[in-house]
């Protein structure tokens, strides 16, 4: 099954793939790249890693999973973050705490699946 997907030169699947956990060195995805401080950096898909996986067999869906690499010499760091994104960071956060019935901080973030804190989720309806 896995020679299935040895493709080094690309020529069958458009760009070098490689079967599960048989990427050669320097190519990384997108989460190893982060977990190192650094970022694809505007570079194309230099390589792909195609399995077969068993728990994504449902009906209308390919049982094949893909992983993008890109190289690690081309890959840039992190950008910081900055105080204006911070800041927006913090208000958008502030803004998920508020309850919209009492209008009160929650100290923690709203469920969406209630739309309200649980002391207004809880407290007996006043319509019935």
């Amino acid at each position: 099954m896995g020679s299935r997907f040895y493709d080094p030169t690309g020529t069958r699947y458009g760009v070098p793939t490689f079967p599960w956990r048989m990427a050669p060195d320097g190519y990384a995805t997108r989460r190893q790249l982060r977990a190192v401080g650094l970022r694809p950096g505007g570079q194309d898909v230099a390589a792909q890693v195609l399995w077969y996986s068993r728990r994504y067999r449902r009906k209308g869906t390919s049982p094949i999973r893909v992983a993008y690499l890109y190289r690690i010499d081309l890959a840039k760091p992190i950008r910081p973050m900055t105080a204006a994104k911070w800041a927006a960071l913090a208000k958008a956060n502030a803004a998920r705490r508020v309850c919209p019935e009492c209008r009160t901080d929650a100290g923690y973030r709203i469920p969406v699946s209630l739309g309200m804190c649980l002391p207004c989720e809880n407290a007996p309806s006043l319509a019935a």
